[in-house]
């Protein structure tokens, strides 16, 4: 994921720590991106690919595991994402993460055959420039592909955090993603792969159990600050934020064993760079008068 320059201007302290990331929400990423891989590339081995907005990992490491790239190179803005994702990657894989833009991706026109990301296009100032740049890497029929959180109906957690927030300050309703990150729904994210020129789009919905072993367990990550949710959580009074954990506590769902069983969905857009258009090939006759 990468460090992303919030709508409302720069936020480096939002996306910074690996480690505080992966217990927030890395762990429902990485089951995402295992059901987002087999869906959206084609069988074939050996191929170099884009992580772009790579975070910790958790992408990389899915297409190094099921599809046996020639490369894997990883971009994010974020030093300590980035140093993650190295440390976390299997010596053997053929990974490479570097620190770089998403606006402005390090590689030249058509270097890869796929350019993905996961759960970061909607972070960046320009979402549809970063597709038109992710679009440029790849060579035509190569593959441009993303996913992002359903934050307005689909992210159990995220969904209940901000309604808890929202009944005890009527002041988040600003900060709510569903209400922040417009794109993340089908239309939008069509219209942002078919506005790069790519082909063959397709939006398909991918669902994972968010499972927590109890309250204590969903509540901590909100608490380190790292994401729009835990920076807002960090950010309020004791009282206050005792007044949030005690209306989420009251609208999440608990079993006889106090674990908490939520889902979360994700939208993944997927299209093709198109082949070149070659030019039509001149008759050798001679011309009617």
């Amino acid at each position: 994921m990468d460090e992303r320059d919030e709508p409302d201007g720069p936020r480096r302290d939002v996306w910074a720590t690996g480690a505080a990331y992966e217990r927030y929400m890395g762990r429902w990423s990485r089951l995402v991106a295992e059901e987002f891989v087999p869906r959206s590339a084609d069988a074939a081995d050996g191929l170099r690919w884009l992580d772009v907005g790579c975070g910790t990992g958790a992408l990389s490491a899915a297409v190094a595991a099921r599809r046996r790239p020639r490369l894997v190179v990883g971009v994010d803005r974020s030093p300590g994402f980035a140093a993650t994702a190295r440390a976390s990657a299997r010596p053997s894989a053929p990974q490479h993460f570097v620190v770089a833009d998403a606006m402005c991706l390090p590689a030249t026109d058509e270097a890869f055959d796929a350019a993905v990301s996961g759960l970061a296009l909607n972070f960046l100032p320009d979402p549809a420039a970063a597709v038109a740049e992710m679009a440029r890497v790849v060579r035509p029929g190569g593959l441009v592909a993303a996913y992002v959180w359903d934050y307005a109906e689909g992210m159990g957690l995220l969904r209940r955090f901000w309604d808890a927030a929202r009944r005890v300050d009527p002041s988040a309703a600003a900060l709510d993603e569903g209400r922040r990150f417009p794109l993340c729904q089908p239309e939008p994210l069509r219209a942002a792969w078919a506005g790069a020129g790519l082909a063959d789009v397709r939006v398909a919905a991918i669902e994972v159990p968010t499972v927590f072993a109890d309250f204590a367990d969903l509540w901590a990550p909100f608490l380190a600050g790292q994401g729009p949710a835990p920076t807002y959580t960090a950010a309020l009074s004791p009282a206050a934020r005792t007044r949030l954990r005690d209306a989420l506590g009251a609208a999440v769902p608990r079993g006889p064993d106090g674990s908490v069983a939520l889902t979360a969905r994700a939208w993944a857009v997927s299209g093709r760079r198109p082949p070149r258009t070659r030019p039509a090939r001149r008759s050798g006759g001679r011309r009617p008068a």
